[in-house]
C-alpha cells in the first residue's frame, strides 16, 4: 500500500512505516531512548531526505515516549524532580541547536551534517556501553550480584555547588552536571532529531550515579518535552514536518512502547545495556558505509548532470 508524503515528496509503503515506528517504540519502552537514533537513519534508507526526517522524527518520539512513560510513572520509577532539572537544560539546548541546523540548512550542508554527527555519536557511545557492559556483566558473574554504578561516583560530581535532593534516585548532588547534560542532549535533539536518550541514558548511569531502574523513565520524562519543542521549533522555521509520516510512525510507536516497557521489567540491566549497545553499533556501521559509498554515486549523478 503506497502512500504519497507531500512534504518529503516521496512514496512509501505504509506498512512498512507502521511497522518501522512499532519497532523503535518497543526500543522506546525497553531502553529509555526515544528511539530516534535507530528510526532517523532508517527514515534516510528508505529514502527520506535527512531535513525532513529530523523533524518529522522528533514528533514520533512525543508520542512513543509519553506512551512509555505512562507505563513508568503506574511503577513510580520516573524521578520528576531530576526530569525537571534535565527539561530546563534540554529546551535551552534545542532551541540553539534548531538555530545552529537553520543555518546550515541555508548552506545547504545540514544533510552531511546530521549523517556524520550520527556516525561519531553512536560509534563513540554505542562502543563505550559495550565495553562497560560486558564488564558489568562478566563482574556480576564472578560476585553473583548487580553492580551498582554509583559506587565509583563519589568523585568531581559530588564536589559541585548548588546541590540538591532527588528523592527517587536517592541521591544528593549539583545540579550543574543534570543542566549540562541536558543542554548537551536539546543541542542533539534539534539537529539529530532524537531523543537523546541513547546519549542521556549512560549520562545518568555514569555520571550522575542514577539507578537504572529509574533512568528509563526519568529519561523519557524529559524527552517528551524537548522534542515536542524542537517539533514546533522545526514545523514553524524550516516547514519540514511531515504530517503524514509522523502519524504512520505515531501509530506503530505507541503500540510498540507498551510491548516494550513489559519486556525491558523482565530483564537484567546489564542485558539491557548490551543489547542497546549492540543496536547502536550496526546502525553505525550502515551509516558510515552508506557515506563512504556516496562520493561514487554523486559523481556519476554530476556527470549525467554536466552533458
Amino acid at each position: 500500500m503506497q502512500i504519497y508524503l507531500p512534504i518529503a515528496e516521496v512514496s512509501v509503503n505504509a506498512f512498512l512505516l507502521l511497522g518501522l515506528g512499532g519497532m523503535v517504540g518497543v526500543l522506546s519502552g525497553m531502553f529509555g531512548v526515544g528511539g530516534g537514533f535507530l528510526m532517523t537513519p532508517l527514515l534516510f534508507f528508505i529514502g527520506i531526505p535527512p531535513a525532513v526526517a529530523v523533524a518529522t522524527e522528533a514528533n514520533q518520539i512525543v508520542a512513543s515516549s509519553f506512551s512509555g512513560v505512562l507505563a513508568h510513572f503506574r511503577r513510580k520509577t520516573v524521578d520528576l524532580r531530576m526530569g525537571t532539572v534535565l527539561l530546563t537544560g534540554g529546551l535551552t539546548g534545542a532551541a540553539v541547536g534548531v538555530l545552529v541546523f537553520n543555518y546550515l540548512k541555508s548552506l545547504g550542508q545540514v544533510d552531511l551534517l546530521v549523517k556524520l554527527c550520527y556516525v561519531v555519536f553512536l560509534g563513540v557511545v554505542g562502543g563505550l556501553m559495550f565495553i562497560e557492559s560486558l564488564q558489568a556483566l562478566r563482574k556480576a558473574r564472578k560476585a553473583g550480584g548487580s553492580p551498582a554504578p554509583s559506587r565509583k561516583q563519589r568523585g568531581w560530581v559530588h564536589a559541585l555547588p548548588f546541590k540538591m535532593r532527588f528523592r527517587t534516585s536517592g541521591l544528593y548532588i549539583s545540579v550543574i552536571p543534570p543542566l549540562v547534560v541536558g543542554v548537551f542532549v536539546g543541542i542533539l535533539s534539534a539537529i539529530m532529531g532524537v531523543g537523546g536518550g541513547f546519549i542521556m541514558v549512560p549520562a545518568m548511569i555514569y555520571i550522575l550515579g542514577m539507578p537504572t531502574k529509574v533512568v528509563v523513565g526519568t529519561s523519557l520524562f524529559q524527552i517528551i518535552f524537548v522534542t515536542a519543542f524542537t517539533t514546533m521549533l522545526h514545523a514553524t522555521t524550516n516547514y519540514t514536518v511531515d504530517i503524514v509520516l509522523a502519524v504512520l510512525l505515531l501509530v506503530g510507536g505507541v503500540i510498540g512502547a507498551q510491548i516494550g516497557t513489559v519486556i525491558g521489567a523482565r530483564m537484567k540491566a546489564e542485558q539491557l545495556r548490551i543489547l542497546l549497545a549492540g543496536l547502536v553499533l550496526v546502525v553505525c556501521a550502515k551509516l558510515a558505509l552508506d557515506l563512504l559509498l556516496q562520493p561514487t554515486e554523486l559523481y556519476s549523478l554530476g556527470a549525467v548532470g554536466g552533458h
